[in-house]
């Protein structure tokens, strides 16, 4: 068996950076994203919380290819948080926190 055949402690150490940024990032932005939806969209309130979560599946699903398409884990942590941050302004200027507090 060649040395080429088993990946080097630095690959594997770089795929559980990813698949931790995928699920921990990936859920922070899906959940943000659902949230504003959930405010914005139009209709009845309990309509408009449906379509937020189901919206949040193909989200978090973007995310998750995003994080493994991207060249190098810093970029895909620098993607990930812009996105987190601008859609934590939106939910804020949604009406999203008062007093504090996510509503």
């Amino acid at each position: 068996m060649s040395a080429h055949a088993v990946p080097a402690l630095a690959d594997r150490l770089a795929v559980a950076g990813r698949v931790l940024l995928a699920a921990f990032g990936g859920y922070a932005v899906a959940a943000l994203a659902s949230a504003w939806l959930a405010l914005i969209l139009p209709g009845p309130r309990a309509e408009a919380v449906s379509a937020a979560t189901l919206a949040s599946f193909s989200i978090m699903a973007a995310a998750v290819i995003w994080v493994f398409a991207a060249r190098t884990i810093a970029r895909a942590t620098l993607v990930l948080g812009a996105a987190a941050l601008l859609l934590t302004v939106a939910l804020w200027l949604a009406g999203g926190f008062r007093h504090g507090v996510a509503l």
